[in-house]
């Protein structure tokens, strides 16, 4: 793919007339911190899987492998095509408009598919201690969405205003946590170091399957890069970011591990509120599990604003409807797209959604690391020596530190979150590749606008090239799906088959014999797949060369 690129930002102005708002750091910071993190919630998990010692160095290690080489790709990124639908326009520029496509709609769909969780968590911290019925928990559900649909209809910077009142009572309230916890120092936090029943292997991997979850979601800011008047902004903020969130994850979470114990009824019996019920008082832990809700709701409230945004380049280009990137007159924001969400919450909350956030795990770690190699393809396209003053990361050895550290956390995240997770991912991925194809066909994608640049294949109906494109991402997901099974196969053998049909009772889940089978002869399928539609593009649908 040939780029006759002189220099400075590109894709300035994709979406005219939209709202530009100037951020303050504080507020970039917050903003990132409520679509990333809204606290320490999850961590309580890590304890007793892993063991206090381990779970400590993994809040250390984890941010520096995966946390912060995200940070820096999206900093970099949102500099130089400060635009909406970010990760969309990063895999556009850097592979075309196939995997543009396909990486923008899993990242769409996990945004649309996650708010609903959240304002359920929200709703049960609620009942805990407010008892209500199922219709006074859907009527507090519904409120949840129809309050926030209000604020993001209303703006970016009243979305803002939220998200740092939200934040200074999170962070205060796990503040409390870390300095009561050390004031009442008892234990030993690492003994054990780690849980040597599980053994270091099992502990590590379980460790970091959970712990990547904290520190996921860097790239929401970078659905607002359109409408962010300073995106020089972004770098610094994401930085201070990443350390407010390292802080405020360790302090208490140390804090509670020499405190209170025993350490592995952590995330069962024992979690952050226990901290403060037992050395405050009650009416402390109850003070703090309100916190809990306003976290839940923090969530919800940034990832509204990034889920609306998803599909603005996408309409843009021609392929989803053109009213997804349709804005109002006064306030400039995707109106559809922000009622289209609350619709979706409001049915997504009274039903059990928990298949979908199985289906969806895996795909956000290959959507991560894919950001990844995008953005050390788009250096060799846009070479930062053109850019100027733009931000862009220092180093010669930076950009593999940030493409190995992704692959290697993510491949773990991938494999080590669970079998039913992988095999479930392949839902999306194989969604992802069929309404390409439809909305290639039905809106016209690329070549409406501009059919010389990016031809159409009369034999297909497709962009020149696809069918080579789609081997390729047979390939791919051929050899993750075919080696992830022979890792599963190793790594669950010796107790696979009892702890899925414990877990889940019935049903393909429950078997873990047939899902590590599906995931073999998948596998074998779709690299056979992919040889077939390689050597068929090769003869009558090559990839134009200014495209190699």
């Amino acid at each position: 793919m040939k780029v006759k690129y002189e220099g400075g930002q590109v894709l300035t102005d994709v979406v005219p007339g939209l709202k530009k708002t100037k951020f303050s750091l504080m507020g970039i910071i917050f903003f990132i911190f409520c679509a990333v993190s809204g606290g320490a919630f999850g961590i309580e998990s890590i304890i007793p899987a892993s063991g206090p010692g381990v779970t400590l160095v993994l809040l250390i290690v984890i941010p520096l492998m995966w946390a912060l080489p995200m940070g820096l790709y999206v900093s970099e990124l949102t500099n130089l095509a400060p635009v909406d639908s970010g990760p969309y326009v990063w895999m556009k520029m850097a592979f075309g408009e196939f995997w543009g496509f396909a990486f923008g709609l899993w990242m769409a769909v996990a945004w649309y598919l996650t708010g609903a969780s959240y304002i359920v968590l929200a709703t049960d911290y609620i009942s805990m201690y407010v008892p209500m019925s199922p219709m006074a928990k859907l009527i507090v559900k519904i409120a949840i969405i129809l309050v926030f649909t209000v604020v993001n209809l209303i703006g970016i910077q009243e979305v803002n205003v939220l998200n740092t009142i939200f934040t200074f009572i999170i962070l205060a309230a796990f503040l409390a946590v870390g300095i009561v916890g050390l004031a009442h120092w008892e234990n030993n936090p690492f003994d054990p170091f780690m849980n040597v029943e599980n053994g270091a292997f099992s502990s590590l991997g379980v460790g970091i399957a959970i712990g990547v979850w904290m520190f996921c979601g860097y790239t929401a800011i970078a659905n607002l890069g359109g409408e962010i008047e300073n995106p020089q902004i972004i770098p610094k903020g994401m930085k201070w970011c990443i350390v407010v969130m390292v802080v405020s994850y360790i302090l208490p979470t140390l804090g509670g591990i020499v405190s209170v114990g025993p350490w592995s009824e952590w995330g069962s019996t024992i979690d952050y509120s226990t901290v403060l019920r037992t050395h405050v008082g009650e009416w402390a832990g109850v003070a703090f599990m309100i916190t809990a809700v306003i976290s839940q709701l923090a969530l919800v409230n940034a990832t509204t604003a990034t889920a609306s945004r998803s599909f603005m380049i996408l309409g843009k280009d021609h392929l989803c409807p053109k009213f997804l990137s349709t804005v109002t007159k006064k306030r400039k924001v995707p109106i559809w797209p922000i009622l289209i969400l609350a619709v979706l919450n409001v049915i997504l909350v009274n039903l059990d959604f928990e298949i979908l956030v199985i289906i969806l795990s895996p795909l956000l770690f290959v959507c991560y690391v894919g950001f990844a190699i995008a953005f050390l393809k788009l250096r060799k396209l846009y070479p930062v020596e053109k850019r100027g003053d733009l931000y862009y990361v220092k180093g010669k050895i930076s950009p593999y530190y940030i493409v190995i550290s992704m692959m290697f956390i993510g491949l773990v995240g991938i494999l080590m979150n669970g079998t039913e997770y992988f095999l479930l991912g392949y839902v999306l991925i194989l969604f992802a590749l069929l309404m390409y194809i439809i909305c290639k066909k039905v809106y016209g994608g690329l070549a409406v606008e501009n059919p010389q640049l990016y031809p159409v294949n009369p034999k297909t109906g497709l962009a020149m090239g696809d069918l080579i494109r789609f081997a390729r991402f047979f390939l791919i997901f051929g050899v993750l799906s075919f080696g992830g099974s022979l890792f599963l196969r190793w790594y669950e053998g010796g107790w696979g088959h009892d702890y899925y049909l414990d877990l889940y009772g019935s049903g393909l889940m429950s078997n873990w014999e047939l899902m590590i089978s599906i995931l073999t002869w998948l596998g074998i399928g779709m690299l056979v797949l992919s040889i077939i539609l390689y050597l068929v593009g090769k003869k009558s649908d090559p990839i134009p060369e200014d495209d190699e």
